[in-house]
């Protein structure tokens, strides 16, 4: 759940004074965890004063040298919530960099491309003027002969549904010609 910034100052200040703080009604945790969360929020605000507070801008590229400064400080045997803490990020994405860093080593700290991978270009396109595709004279061959064959194979559909049109025409006719006229008496 997102606090504001404004409630979050309000209760470091009532925590550094020695008040208490009495959690939201609309906070989905219980009083013992908002409590831990109000001295988390205490440490941040010592580490990066007032602005620590504030929420970040989301989907900062972090390059694989500054992932790997964070891990190598886990893996000395600091502890993720306190690197993570001074880093300003969450703790949770820190474990996913230790965990990666584990099972692929440095590379798996790299960047992965994100969203919709690109589809495949199923439609064959013109190929532009610029990037002229030269072909072999076997290949040639083979396209003259496969544009035959396709001239060939569009005329025999063709006569195949006019055989069938056809077909369907006369036994129309004939159905009707056949069909007893009704005699009234």
């Amino acid at each position: 759940m997102k606090y504001s910034w404004e409630f979050k100052l309000k209760c470091v200040e009532n925590y550094k004074i020695g008040k208490s703080n009495v959690k939201p009604k609309y906070a989905k945790c219980n009083q013992r965890d908002f409590s831990r969360k109000v001295r988390e929020w205490v440490r941040i605000y010592e580490l990066h004063g007032i602005d620590g507070l504030k929420h970040k801008p989301s989907n900062k590229d972090w390059t694989k040298e500054e992932k790997f400064d964070l891990v190598s400080k886990v893996l000395a045997g600091n502890s993720i919530k306190s690197i993570a803490i001074e880093a300003g990020i969450h703790p949770g994405l820190l474990h996913k960099w230790v965990k990666k860093y584990k099972q692929e080593g440095y590379n798996g700290l790299k960047s992965k491309r994100r969203g919709r991978p690109p589809k495949e270009d199923l439609i064959m396109t013109k190929p532009s003027n610029d990037k002229e595709i030269k072909l072999t004279k076997s290949e040639l061959e083979e396209l003259k002969l496969l544009r035959r064959r396709n001239e060939y194979l569009e005329a025999e559909n063709a006569y195949l549904k006019k055989v069938r049109a056809l077909a369907i025409e006369k036994m129309a006719s004939s159905a009707k010609a056949k069909k007893p006229k009704s005699s009234k008496n």
